[in-house]
This record gives structure tokens, C-alpha cells and sequence, in this order.
């Protein structure tokens, strides 16, 4: 049951109500992490907090739920996998038009449609644990996700270990991943997804299975997760591996997605809770900034060393602008920015140079970047028409083979990947020097 994704989870049920036995984790249990109401009281059993959310047949409840919970609002239909028809809506007219199209209660069939509030400005967290048929727990990984919670996880660049969490974070998160296993009775792997807001730690969503996160924590670690797992969940018991000497290590491992985006000429580049990455490449080493920088260059980015630096941001990020933007000129590069985020890193004692949005006229952003003058983009944008008045910066960064970044976060770990790549080249090493 754990090795195929969503589909053998929606199959549980019926085969163990067929009398079939389950190797591993029991259907009940599977049934227990997937159903919404059954989950919620484990969690306040557990003492542990989640996002405000509730569930919905209809638009007329989905609409007092929503109302509820608060704006912005994540819909998922319930039992799939990558996200699908997973969306943020930001008010009650986007939420309504979402619903009218049918599409979400169509991929829910007869479950419900999920509705959880959406945590803005959070770090996202994935845990892989392995669990025995004796309450044992051994945390395989703890992957802190580069780019904000809302892209899908898939999506998002993560490194093991967390590089800004702290010691006392990862242990309450360990703390609660094995809570969570030993409550469902887990036997073999289980992926637990969490949220950080202001140093509260929320549970998004518990999967009692291998994720697709297993493969990159077993090179990580270099130890065969899957392996391991197929063997307990058989009844082998947990201290029979020694597992804990896997634990101290002295690498970062970086995991970035493959996006098809270069192949589909004119799409928008823009990411969300809807999967949309082909692969995912790592990069290894003992420093963040290099095993970022090797991840990008796996992925088919090039960073520049030198060069002019693009940067338009959302209000909600023009505190955080300053910092990578200072780091760029204190590497040599020069910045241009629209009105709004110029204004403000000038404010801040910065030298930028203004450049018209493509609605001011030309000489405009896309302009210059099709002349060759623009090395990087850092693009944040917030709302439908902020979104559909940028997306032909994205279009054109595609197009030019010009790197961009559409969060801070990953704006800050691309910053921070240059200065290592001007600070001295990349060696590399194999796997198993690492592992």
C-alpha cells in the first residue's frame, strides 16, 4: 500500500473490508490520516495545532466556511495527489467563480471539497519517518522548503538539513512527527507536511506512506530508506538498523524541481499548490550556498556572476527587498527596479536605477531584457491583475534563458548561491564520499 502514491490509499478501504491484509499500516489508520473529521480529533488529542478548515458538498456551505475561516482560503478536492485542482483564493468572488466551474467537486467525486485557511508568509516543512510495529520512530529527514508555504511541495526547493531552523525548532518538530506515528499505529514510512507562522508549528497534512520526498533523503542520508521501510513493514523491528549514527552529518543536500516551462512556449512560469514540476535534480555539499548553486546548475539554470538585477516586488516583501539587494551590490551588480520597489530600496540607502513597468511605456522592463541588458529577476506579485500585468516579464525571462526567482525566499538562496560561486569554483565529490 505504500510504495504507489495516491491510488492504492483510495483502494485501502475496500480491500480491507474484503478481508485482504495490508502489509504495513492499516486501512483504518490510512482512513484516519485521510478523513478530515477523524483527523482533527487525533490532532486535539495529540495537542497539536492545524490551519483553520472545514469541508463542503456545495457552494452555498463552502461559501459560509470560507467566510469562517478567513481569506486567503487553499481549495483542494480531497484524496489526490500533486495538488490537483488545488487553489488559493483571496476573496468570496474567486471562491464562488472557482466553485460555479464544477471542476473541484468533479476531481472530489463523493468526497468532500477540503477548505483550509492559508498561512501567509510561512516556511514549509516535509518529515519522513520510518515507524515499527513497536512504536519505535526513526526520523529519515527533515526537509525545509525554500520557497513559502503555498507551492506545492513538489515544486519547491527544500535542503536537508533545515538550514534557519534552529535546534530547539527541529526537535519539537521530530517531537511531533513521532506522536503522530505512534497515534496512527504506523508500520513502515509516513510523510508529515508542516507550516512554521511565527514559531508555531502547524500540521498540514499526514500521508502514511513514502512520499516522493523518500528517494532524495535516502541519497541524503545514504542510508535505503525504502529498503528499510519494506522490511519493517514485513515485521522487522527498527533497532535491528542502527539507524541513529545516519543522522550526523556533516553535507547539505539541496533538492530543486525540474518545470517543463521551456517547452511550452508562452505559459506562465508563475508556481502555486498545484504540482507542476517533471523531475527534481540535488546538489551536495558542506556549504548551503554551494549545494544551492550546484542544484540550479543540475536544473538547467545559469547563474550570473556579473551583471544587472531586476527586481519588482509585492508590498507585503519590500522589507525583506533590501537585504539580498544589498548583497548583489556589494558583489558588483547593478539594480533596476519598478517605481514602487525603487523607491523603497532607495530609501534604504541603496543605488537603483528606475525602469517602466510594460503598462508605462516604452523603454520598458521587457525591453531591456530582450536586448540582453538584464542578467536576473526577482518577481513577487500579489492579486489576479498584478499577476496578469507581470506575467510577460516571466514569459520573456523563459524565453531569454534569464534566471528569475518569484519568491523572496528563493530570491535570498539564489543571492546567497552567487556569493559562494564568486567566492571560489565548485569541486565535486561522489556520492559516497558524502554518504
Amino acid at each position: 500500500m505504500q510504495f504507489g502514491g495516491q491510488t492504492p490509499l483510495k483502494l485501502a478501504g475496500a480491500l480491507g473490508r474484503a478481508g485482504i491484509p495490508i502489509l504495513g499500516t492499516s486501512a483504518d489508520a490510512i482512513d484516519l490520516a485521510e478523513d478530515r473529521q477523524r483527523f482533527l480529533e487525533l490532532l486535539k488529542k495529540l495537542g497539536l495545532k492545524q490551519p483553520k478548515n472545514g469541508t463542503a458538498l456545495d457552494i452555498d456551505t463552502a461559501v459560509n466556511v470560507a467566510r469562517e475561516i478567513g481569506y486567503p482560503t487553499i481549495l483542494r478536492p480531497s484524496y489526490v495527489l500533486g495538488g490537483r485542482g488545488m487553489i488559493i483564493v483571496t476573496d468570496e468572488a474567486q471562491l464562488k467563480a472557482a466553485l460555479k466551474s464544477g471542476e473541484l467537486f468533479r476531481i472530489s467525486g463523493t468526497n468532500p471539497v477540503l477548505i483550509d485557511s492559508f498561512l501567509q508568509h510561512a516556511t514549509e516543512v516535509d518529515v519522513d519517518c520510518i515507524g515499527d510495529n513497536e512504536g519505535n520512530v526513526f526520523i529519515a529527514g527533515i526537509m525545509e522548503h525554500i520557497e513559502e508555504a503555498g507551492i506545492h511541495s513538489g515544486d519547491s526547493a527544500c535542503a536537508l538539513p533545515p538550514h534557519s531552523l534552529d535546534a530547539a525548532m527541529i526537535a519539537e518538530l521530530e517531537r511531533q512527527t513521532i506522536a503522530l506515528a505512534r497515534a496512527l499505529d504506523v508500520r513502515g514510512l509516513m510523510n508529515v507536511q508542516y507550516a512554521i507562522q511565527n514559531g508555531e508549528i502547524f500540521v498540514l497534512e499526514v500521508n502514511p506512506r513514502a512520499s516522493r520526498t523518500v528517494p532524495f533523503v535516502a541519497k541524503a542520508i545514504g542510508l535505503p530508506v525504502a529498503g528499510i521501510a519494506a522490511r519493517v513493514m514485513a515485521g522487522d523491528l527498527l533497532p535491528a538498523f542502527k539507524l541513529e549514527t545516519a543522522k550526523k552529518k556533516s553535507h547539505i543536500a539541496v533538492k530543486e524541481a525540474v518545470l517543463p516551462f521551456a517547452r511550452f512556449p508562452g505559459v506562465d512560469t508563475i508556481l502555486g499548490p498545484e504540482m507542476k514540476s517533471t523531475g527534481e535534480v540535488m546538489g551536495l555539499d558542506t556549504d548551503f550556498g554551494r549545494a544551492f548553486a550546484k542544484s540550479q546548475i543540475a536544473a538547467g539554470a545559469k547563474l550570473p556572476l556579473s551583471g544587472t538585477v531586476f527586481i519588482s516586488v509585492k508590498d507585503a516583501d519590500k522589507s525583506i527587498a533590501p537585504g539580498p539587494a544589498a548583497q548583489l551590490i556589494a558583489m558588483g551588480f547593478d539594480i533596476v527596479a519598478t517605481r514602487g520597489t525603487a523607491k523603497y530600496l532607495q530609501a534604504s540607502g541603496l543605488p537603483v536605477r528606475i525602469i517602466n513597468k510594460v503598462l508605462e511605456g516604452r523603454p520598458h522592463i521587457v525591453d531591456e531584457m530582450k536586448n540582453g541588458a538584464i542578467s536576473l529577476v526577482f518577481n513577487t506579485t500579489d492579486g489576479a491583475q498584478a499577476l496578469t500585468d507581470s506575467s510577460s516579464i516571466r514569459k520573456t525571462a523563459l524565453q531569454m534563458k534569464i534566471p528569475y526567482c518569484t519568491t523572496m525566499a528563493a530570491a535570498a538562496a539564489v543571492t546567497q548561491a552567487i556569493h559562494s560561486l564568486k567566492s571560489g569554483s565548485l569541486e565535486v565529490a561522489p556520492l559516497q564520499s558524502y554518504a
